[in-house]
């Protein structure tokens, strides 16, 4: 069989002309957006080496604008979002990217960038789950070997810490415990030396009121009270020359009285011999 070839019609040339015009200003117009797109991914890798992220992110968002598919704009970002500090907005950056795409070298890199901004958050667990997500997606990383390992330690020293914790917990709480066990009995034995002091104290002033009342009954009469209240001569020595002025006065008085008794006796002789003259 032989093929003929029909003439084109005019109008179906022109069609065809203007649709290759089209394709090639779209494609004229695709590559200069690439172009600026690339320019400003370049400018923010420049500030995020010499560690300006906040204006790196700046340039990455308009590489987005440029093209929204640009995965490297968008992972950029998400590293400039992260050295910021932004840890929400960098993990939402990252999973979002995580979310569409299916390259398994980019889901590594997406996924070992998610463990980093969990583990920074101490989400310890889940960053675990992403560098392992991650090894899944990309064996061969020893970055992500070596982040895995050092989550897997910090996990290993949150639960000693926590265990230490508990048993430190436990420890005040046995403790508080014997404290308050001692501090019960020695309030008890305060009651009780209180209690005790009380009756000590209700015992003297008992006795003391039945002294006062012995006392009061055992008290003399009226008259032996004037005598008992009436100075008692005190007996004490006497000096020297009193001595010898009551000695003098107690002579003298003794010689008084001899003359006296030698007087009485001149005057009964002389009466005696009175009465024998009277008998011759």
């Amino acid at each position: 069989m032989v093929l003929v070839s029909r003439p084109i019609n005019k109008i179906d040339m022109m069609t065809r002309i203007s649709i290759l015009i089209l394709a090639l200003i779209g494609l004229v117009c695709f590559e200069a957006s690439a172009q600026k797109e690339r320019k400003f991914i370049r400018k923010g890798n420049g500030l995020f080496e010499e560690k300006n992220f906040e204006n790196s992110e700046v340039e990455y968002r308009k590489a987005l604008d440029k093209d929204a598919a640009s995965f490297e704009a968008a992972f950029n970002l998400g590293d400039a979002l992260y050295k910021q500090k932004k840890y929400e907005e960098a993990l939402e950056q990252f999973q979002t990217l995580a979310s569409k795409e299916t390259d398994p070298q980019r889901l590594g890199l997406l996924h070992h960038n998610i463990g980093n901004t969990l583990l920074v958050n101490k989400k310890i667990d889940e960053s675990i789950e992403a560098y392992k997500q991650s090894l899944r997606h990309f064996p061969n990383s020893r970055e992500t070997k070596y982040n895995l390992e050092y989550a897997r330690k910090m996990k290993e020293k949150e639960e000693e810490q926590k265990k230490k914790n508990q048993n430190q917990q436990s420890q005040d709480n046995k403790d508080n415990k014997d404290k308050k066990k001692d501090q019960d009995k020695k309030d008890q034995e305060n009651k009780d030396d209180q209690k005790k002091k009380q009756q000590e104290d209700q015992k003297k002033d008992q006795d003391k009121k039945k002294d006062q009342k012995d006392k009061e009954k055992q008290k003399p009469e009226q008259g032996d009270q004037k005598d008992k209240k009436q100075p008692k001569p005190k007996e004490g020595k006497i000096s020297k020359e009193d001595a010898q002025r009551l000695l003098q006065a107690l002579e003298n008085d003794e010689k008084k009285v001899q003359e006296k008794v030698q007087k009485a006796k001149a005057k009964a002789q002389k009466k005696k011999k009175q009465k024998i003259k009277k008998d011759w």
